[in-house]
């Protein structure tokens, strides 16, 4: 590898990266180019080149990137081989739907379980990871080295959820409530908002 520093940008697609090349036909010793990437990607091949030499040198000229090991190069990059623990809390129907979600470990993520403050949210929980309650939450997360916390609850609660996540320990929050939510220094917070990505679509629709 070369001294290309990755950027969160970079880091942001190589997700798209990993995904493209494990959909591809299974073909051993079977190479690829930058160019048929950024072309199956629809995306600048300058800057998928920067991007794939970040994590996994210069391709060879006229051969380009053996695909196994440029999957293995992403992966070993996005931690995929060795899975960071995580919690949910806010166990609606979006929260179960990520707790049931079996994708994550692909990218080096364990939801190993969800937490919630309804009784009725943990009785009947529906889902193929455990449900329990908010009050649990801190030593749950010091006996199972939890370092991600996934917050899906409604935006009255979401700061107050988010300050018993970063005292519990974890290092970094992915957030689902529409609000801002405020984190110590040297915690990582990552924003989704599905009616602003939503909404931007709906924009661009004839445009």
């Amino acid at each position: 590898m070369n001294g290309y520093s990755i950027s969160k940008a970079t880091l942001g697609r190589l997700p798209q990266y990993l995904q493209y090349l494990n959909d591809l036909p299974l073909c051993d010793g079977g190479t690829i180019s930058a160019t048929a990437i950024a072309k199956g990607l629809s995306l600048g091949e300058v800057q998928v080149r920067k991007d794939l030499a970040a994590v996994s040198g210069a391709g060879k000229p006229k051969i380009g990137y053996n695909i196994t090991e440029l999957i293995g190069d992403i992966e070993r990059h996005l931690g995929s081989h060795a899975l960071t623990n995580a919690v949910l809390v806010g166990a609606g129907k979006l929260g179960k739907a990520l707790l049931d979600y079996g994708g994550f470990e692909e990218y080096g993520v364990n939801i190993v379980a969800g937490f919630d403050c309804s009784e009725q949210a943990i009785r009947t929980t529906g889902c193929t990871k455990p449900i329990y309650p908010i009050g649990n939450l801190k030593a749950y997360c010091a006996e199972n080295e939890v370092k991600l916390g996934v917050i899906t609850v409604g935006k009255g609660s979401a700061q107050q959820v988010c300050d018993m996540l970063t005292e519990s320990g974890v290092a970094a929050i992915w957030n689902f409530a529409p609000c801002v939510l405020k984190v110590p220094s040297g915690v990582l917070l990552k924003q989704e908002n599905l009616a602003l990505s939503l909404a931007y679509l709906n924009n661009q629709i004839g445009k």
